[in-house]
């Protein structure tokens, strides 16, 4: 098939894209390389350095024949959200609009769309979340990703347009930026392996359901060929506090840090786990890495990137 990978240059974007390299597709990048890296790019694959808001976004889907679009582009920064909601709008609603008009235009077969679990359902009823739980974002960031979710739904059913939703916990692993809101795991080893002195906000005790990047390659491998249109949480079902995660990077490096703690984070939700039952059920995805494994390979990436410096 052919693909387009928006956001392709990014963490997570990139790693579907070699993925979908792996498995024979053509794979077609669009990145307007705000945070993504040129390197990260496919070799051989054709790049565009391009924002999805572009009104030229259309013509790449014909270029190329385009099959699917699997949608990673977005403004991903929960604090540049609060401080800058219209920012946020134009890029990940109608930015996001503009790819998925563009896709109707074309006749895509499917829109794979990265969503978020969550900032989507914001302070939890009940542990874990599952599809089912109320959506309820507390932040502009997470306000735009069920939007979006809302508008793939409404072309599906007056348009018929296949879409897929997924939900995506704290994603973690190589390749993750460690600077702005890029994920605990990718600061704290930035900081250790540089010498810096991590800071814990608060007490520690905050949970996140932090998933593998190989993990979620593997679901957005699986949903290509589905039939329908559908939501699933991408998810391990666990609860890791941020004090955990600091422990384990640490001590894999001999320990060389103090546990220091700072001002909690006002607003920061305290608990977020969700559920993969689902998408387990559909296709047989869960979880293949364990936290303890999974950090300690990302930690051994951005090592080896140190070592190149």
């Amino acid at each position: 098939m052919n693909i387009l990978v928006t956001g392709g240059a990014g963490f997570i974007g990139s790693s579907i894209a070699d993925a979908y390299v792996r498995l024979g597709h053509d794979v077609v990048i669009v990145d307007n390389l705000s945070t993504g890296v040129l390197d990260n790019v496919p070799k051989g694959a054709p790049f565009y350095q391009m924002d999805i808001r572009d009104e030229g976004f259309v013509d790449v889907l014909y270029e190329h024949d385009i099959d699917i679009i699997n949608h990673h582009a977005a403004q991903i920064d929960v604090r540049r959200s609060v401080e800058d909601p219209r920012y946020d709008l134009s890029v990940n609603v109608l930015g996001s609009l503009n790819v998925i008009e563009a896709g109707l235009r074309k006749n895509v077969r499917r829109i794979v769309f990265a969503s978020s679990g969550g900032a989507g359902y914001g302070e939890q009823e009940y542990f874990p979340a599952d599809e089912k739980h109320p959506i309820a974002p507390c932040s502009p960031y997470g306000i735009t990703k069920v939007t979006v979710e809302r508008y793939l739904h409404y072309y599906h059913v007056v348009q018929g347009l296949p879409y897929t939703v997924l939900r995506y916990t704290n994603v973690y692993g190589p390749r993750q930026n460690p600077h702005g809101e890029a994920g605990v795991v990718a600061i704290f080893a930035d900081k250790l392996l540089g010498g810096a002195q991590p800071i814990i906000n608060g007490d520690g005790l905050q949970t996140r359901d932090y998933v593998y990047i190989d993990d979620v390659v593997r679901a957005n491998e699986l949903v290509l060929d589905m039939e329908g249109s559908d939501v699933f949480n991408v998810s391990t079902n666990t609860e890791t506090d941020v004090n955990v995660i600091f422990r384990i990077l640490n001590e894999a490096l001999g320990s060389p840090a103090e546990e220091k703690h700072g001002e909690a984070k006002a607003g920061e939700q305290q608990r977020s786990v969700c559920a993969y039952e689902k998408i387990q059920d559909r296709f047989g995805w869960k979880p293949a890495m364990s936290i303890e494994e999974g950090l300690r390979r990302t930690l051994t990436w951005f090592q080896d990137r140190m070592d190149e410096d």
